[in-house]
């Protein structure tokens, strides 16, 4: 896990971003404290260790990954089991509940001001993205950016420079789910690092997937881009998890809010 340090920056893309989306505007201030995140995606061999203790609401498949390999990210993960892959760190390393520490998946805020470590480029790298920095579908440029390599596969882990904060794979390779409900654009959304949900909300309201995949145009891994498929279809091997660890109070949400409200 590394420790991402506490602060403000501006979440969503500038007007004058090349490759942007409405649903990822209007820009708006967010003020997070500390908190950490797993250095890169969850392994297979994480997973398989963590499927091999007892659920605590459903099973896990102990190998759901289309491309094997121990060190490569785990994928093919549906919403409802990255969520019981938290339940059981949850289970087995917090015993005492409602204190300590709590492990989950990350609000959508916390995961693009962990994504940015403190940029403001479309890439934490700068400007553009090429196939030595990031898992992507390299027969497609952003920007200045060459083409290259169009791997058709998952990789290992680590394998691509980190960011300012030491954060791996956070551009392509497998999209991560976050602890969001989705919502089309930021209009009154919060200023804080809580997940953003919807009450009452059914329960197969779409969820909220950041970074993009190895199979991903790069405009679609900047660290402003969103989606947000059905929690059913979870794009076979596309679709992986990283998880964050905060104080047990922090594990809180904001309800979505209307005008005037």
């Amino acid at each position: 896990m590394v420790q991402i340090p506490a602060g403000s920056f501006q979440m969503g893309f500038p007007e004058d971003e090349p490759g942007r989306s409405d649903d990822e505007g209007p820009q708006h201030q967010v003020s997070l404290p500390s908190f950490f995140m797993a250095q890169t995606p969850i392994t297979q061999a994480q997973w398989a260790a963590v499927a091999s203790w007892r659920p605590v609401g459903r099973d896990l498949k102990a190998q759901p990954a289309y491309f094997k390999g121990l060190n490569r990210l785990v994928e093919k993960v549906s919403w409802q089991e990255a969520q019981e892959f938290c339940l059981q760190l949850n289970e087995r390393f917090n015993k005492r509940p409602g204190q300590g520490f709590s492990y989950g998946l990350p609000s959508e805020a916390q995961w693009e001001y962990a994504c940015r470590a403190g940029s403001n480029t479309p890439f934490h790298f700068g400007a553009t993205l090429t196939p030595d920095l990031a898992n992507y579908d390299g027969n497609y440029t952003y920007g200045d950016g060459q083409k290259g390599a169009y791997r058709e596969e998952t990789t290992e882990v680590a394998i691509f420079p980190a960011n300012q904060w030491g954060l791996h794979d956070m551009h392509g390779n497998v999209w991560e789910w976050c602890a969001d409900h989705w919502h089309d654009s930021y209009n009154f959304a919060p200023d804080n690092h809580f997940p953003w949900l919807i009450p009452g909300a059914p329960e197969d309201h779409p969820r909220l997937l950041r970074g993009g995949s190895w199979v991903s145009l790069p405009r679609n891994c900047r660290s402003a881009s969103r989606s947000h498929p059905r929690l059913d279809v979870f794009f076979l091997n596309l679709v992986g998890l990283r998880v964050v660890c905060l104080p047990h109070q922090g594990c809180s949400s904001n309800a979505a809010r209307k005008p005037g409200g």
